[in-house]
């Protein structure tokens, strides 16, 4: 098991932010697939065709999310804990993501550079 942290800028205030990542209606905006998602503690989630599933943890609305991610069988859970800075008129995004299989760890993590987080920087971009 592996554990990966990053840091990205998103040109978004964080309240935006915070919505595109909890909100079902705006995160099938950004990734152009239906989702499942309520910010809901213990709700269970579904993104990109269900390419992602989990169950949400906790909320701090606009500060922080947290999720335990489902990679089939593992003695220990993959928690997933994103937490929002806000830095002017941007979002400093601090991304903590634990316990990743070995085997899908360099997919896990390109994933988020390029499809979730690469997305959500697409998406905001300015203008």
């Amino acid at each position: 098991m592996k554990d990966f942290k990053k840091y990205y800028k998103i040109n978004t205030p964080t309240e935006i932010l915070y919505s595109a990542l909890t909100n079902a209606a705006t995160i099938q905006l950004w990734t152009g697939d239906p989702a499942i998602m309520e910010p809901i503690e213990g709700s269970e989630f579904s993104l990109w065709d269900e390419s992602i599933v989990g169950k949400n943890i906790s909320f701090i609305q606009n500060k922080k999310i947290v999720q335990e991610w489902y990679f089939g069988e593992q003695d220990e859970p993959s928690i997933v804990t994103i937490i929002l800075h806000e830095d002017k008129e941007n979002t400093s995004v601090e991304l903590r993501h634990t316990n990743i299989p070995n085997e899908i760890y360099d997919n896990i993590v390109a994933g988020w550079n390029e499809t979730y987080f690469g997305a959500l920087i697409e998406f905001y971009k300015e203008e």
